[in-house]
């Protein structure tokens, strides 16, 4: 049976499953949700359409990254991680098309496309919300596939310590602490996390078509020993009820260790890869009245990626003020390849308005700064970007909501573009109908239009930039329908996403490459992004929750197409090519069941799965579809008034399956195997509410839990 009609019986299965169970009358879906529109609006009655995982289910998944969160518990994302980022991927576009965001404001990763999700601490996560397809008027470049909001937890009251360590095969750690601390108007939270794994290798041989002989005992592994840290650090007052002002800061650090072996052509590595980040942010919120309010922020992020020398090395360095690639480098030294600076101011206001509206309106500066000495030319570039955006929501009656907004972006390099969105939902009782028409804009990045850098991946391969691009532009069209009975609710949304002029790596002759670099590294292929002629994504989204007072389930589905075209011009026409790592067919399943037995312990049991089918690509072969499940267990513990314990055990890709593809080629996912992890929670509290870190003036925390 194909992969198709498999996840589609498996999830039609599940909705019957859903559909089946006794269901009791009230709202199933009582988060307060602020993506989609920038307000608040209960899930149900959002505007724009919008996909949660609550705390419930993170804690009944307990995922031990965000990556493996999101491919979990979201049936539309997929991910091929290696040293260089995570490889997201949402509805058929990548990581430079997906706006990730923490607490309302983007993280800053590589502009040149993969952010660095371990960034991102996933015992601090309060809840995620995700809303699909071009948000460019309101949240403007970065957005043209979707948004990702991560609600982080709060702590506003008494003193919080917490400390989660975990463990599991293949020298898994995670290492979570965290001090909360409340003194009248001023509070402090400390977060710092510790992520380590020894990395594994699920095949030692080399792609005999990259290679001169057939390689058996390569050394290279599928994923390869790193550990990364961060200290995060928050600082909160509020000199009056109406007003909070805040400053915050974090040094992140990661090291990729690579193994040495004896192929030059393939596994001989010299270097590691080191990153080093750090952000600083300051701003405040005003309530106004109800639940109107202004917001500033400022912040500066850094971004540095260097090779971290492990041999004498002979490569690319700068003497007396030019590039030669003959400069030696020792074990210890360190080179920086990228240092990528941004520097962003904004303001937003929401205002309520006679009439039914709501009015957001809000302005943006940014600055891009990108430092690479030996990989652009004069050594650094730099970019900004300002915007003014408003939207109103309109509300005539309970039953309409009508959502529009207008963007206005000028930047240095492409001048004045306008963005608009329009969305309408239609409540008719359990029923809502809902249908969304938006346009995206994204610039060039720095890192597009003038950097070069190479790769060795069973061969030299040499990636460059590309000073003709043009910027990219798309129009988002959606429409879909929620039913909601009870406990209850299923979704169905089509959507169909088109890119005017993306942005793309495209494989080209080695002739059209600059003479110097051939003849410096001899690349196996050459890539250059590209501007393709036309790209577009369209596909169905289905998923089914059921929410219960002892269960938890649901299930995902999504099917999707792509196509784009360039222009090849050495034969003088048009040639279709596919966008690297569409799968026609996703899915995921999950089923938890929580029980308390008297006051002092309560037992969650989770069971999910994910699957994919063919994962699609321009060079280096396709990725296996592939099947994943796994279980968890959690305990929860009360020691006593004020402190509380949580133990989780379980077994990740309990069939074990492993894609042994050789080196060089792609796989449909990155999994050693069955896994197995634990990890313990010790939690002291003697406040009373957790909760989120986001909009905390002026909100209604419907879906905030007691600690």
């Amino acid at each position: 049976m194909s992969n198709k009609y498999i996840l589609t019986a498996a999830v039609l299965g599940i909705a019957v499953t859903a559909g089946a169970q006794q269901t009791l009358r009230g709202d199933s879906i009582a988060e307060v949700v602020v993506t989609g529109t920038g307000t608040q609006h209960l899930l149900k009655n959002a505007p724009v359409q919008t996909e949660v995982i609550n705390r419930k289910m993170l804690a009944g998944y307990a995922g031990r990254s965000l990556e493996d969160i999101l491919s979990g518990l979201a049936s539309s994302f997929s991910f091929n991680e290696s040293d260089m980022g995570s490889g997201m991927q949402m509805n058929g576009l990548g990581n430079s098309y997906i706006l990730i965001l923490v607490d309302g404001k983007r993280i800053h990763g590589d502009v040149g496309g993969e952010n660095d999700l371990s960034l991102i601490d996933p015992h601090n996560i309060d809840r995620i919300e995700i809303v699909k397809g071009a948000s460019s008027a309101l949240y403007g470049s970065d957005a043209i596939a979707g948004v990702i909001n991560i609600i982080t937890r709060r702590h506003d009251s008494g003193l919080l310590i917490e400390n989660t360590t975990r463990a599991g095969s293949y020298g898994d750690i995670r290492q979570h602490n965290g001090l909360a601390v409340r003194l009248g108007k001023v509070s402090s939270y400390t977060n710092f996390q510790l992520q380590h794994s020894d990395g594994w290798q699920n095949t030692s041989v080399e792609d005999p078509a990259q290679t001169e002989f057939l390689i058996t005992d390569s050394r290279n592994k599928t994923v390869n020993r790193h550990t990364n840290w961060q200290i995060a650090e928050r600082l909160t007052w509020n000199p009056t009820p109406k007003l909070e002002l805040y400053a915050d800061g974090t040094v992140y650090w990661k090291r990729i260790y690579r193994p040495s072996g004896k192929y030059a052509s393939c596994d001989v590595k010299t270097y590691d890869l080191q990153y080093d980040n750090g952000s600083l942010a300051a701003g405040g919120k005003l309530k106004l009245r109800d639940d109107d309010f202004i917001r500033f922020d400022v912040d500066w992020n850094r971004h540095a990626y260097y090779h971290y020398f492990t041999a004498v090395t002979l490569t690319d360095g700068i003497v007396d003020g030019a590039i030669r690639n003959d400069v030696p480098y020792f074990p210890g030294q360190k080179q920086v390849q990228s240092d990528q600076r941004r520097t962003m101011a904004t303001v937003k206001g929401v205002f309520s308005l006679p009439g039914g509206n709501r009015l957001s309106a809000g302005a943006e500066w940014r600055y891009d700064y990108l430092k690479a000495p030996v990989r652009v030319d004069d050594g650094k570039v730099s970019d900004y970007t300002a915007a003014a955006y408003v939207q109103d929501e309109y509300s005539p009656t309970e039953a309409i909501n009508i959502t529009a907004g207008l963007r206005l972006t000028g930047n240095k390099e492409f001048g004045l573009r306008l963005t608009p969105k329009i969305s309408a939902m239609l409540s008719l009782g359990d029923f809502r109908l809902r249908g969304t028409w938006s346009r995206g804009f994204k610039t060039p990045t720095p890192k597009e239009l003038y950097y070069h850098y190479v790769r060795y991946m069973s061969g030299t391969y040499l990636y460059l930039g590309n000073t003709s691009l043009k910027p990219q532009a798309s129009d988002y069209f959606s429409i879909g329908g929620e039913y909601t009975a009870g406990r209850v609710t299923v979704t169905v949304t089509g959507y169909h996403n088109r890119v005017d002029d993306m942005i793309n790596l495209v494989t080209i002759p080695s002739v059209e490459a600059p003479s110097d670099l051939l003849l410096q590294y001899r690349p196996v292929k050459v890539r250059q992004y590209r501007n393709l002629e036309s790209a577009k994504t369209y596909g169905t989204d289905v998923s089914v929750r059921y929410a219960g007072r002892h269960i938890t389930a649901g299930a995902g589905y999504s099917y999707l197409d792509t196509g784009a075209r360039i222009y090849d011009e050495e034969k003088e026409t048009l040639a279709d090519v596919t966008i690297d790592g569409m799968a026609h067919h996703k899915a995921n399943i999950f089923a938890m069941w929580s029980q308390a037995f008297g006051d002092a312990y309560r037992l969650t049991v989770g069971v999910s799965g994910r699957m994919s089918s063919k994962r699609y690509y321009q060079i280096n072969g396709n990725g296996k579809g592939y099947q994943i499940w796994r279980i968890n267990t959690g305990h929860d513990i009360v020691l006593s008034g004020k402190t509380t314990c949580r133990v989780e055990a379980g077994v990740d890709n309990i069939f074990n399956y492993v894609d042994r593809t050789p080196h060089g080629l792609h796989l449909g996912t990155n999994t050693p195997g069955t896994t197995v992890y634990a990890s313990l929670t010790l939690r002291f509290n003697n406040g009373k509410k957790l909760r989120n870190n986001y909009n905390k003036i002026g909100t209604k925390h419907q879906n905030n839990e007691e600690d």
